[in-house]
């Protein structure tokens, strides 16, 4: 069973990925990605990409990655939900 995205599994993957520790609890739906967390490089976003597969059991293609995506937690967690 797979679990269902909200803001905090998000959070907690991003914390784990990026190694945010508790700075990750600032992190809300409006909280942009791309550009404020100097941690989420293109190094980032693949393991970001492949921990949303495991964790989410959906398939993320190679269009799916696009800074719309990645804009905002929000976006992320709305992107993740309609493929689930």
């Amino acid at each position: 069973m797979t679990q269902t995205a909200t803001v905090e599994t998000v959070q907690k993957m991003l914390q784990q990925v990026l190694g945010l520790g508790d700075r990750a609890a600032e992190l809300g739906p409006d909280t942009r990605l791309l550009g404020n967390l100097p941690e989420l490089d293109s190094m980032a976003v693949v393991e970001i990409v492949g921990d949303i597969e495991t964790r989410f059991g959906i398939t993320v293609h190679d269009e799916d990655i696009t800074a719309e995506t990645f804009a905002t937690m929000g976006s992320l967690i709305d992107f993740i939900a309609a493929r689930s």
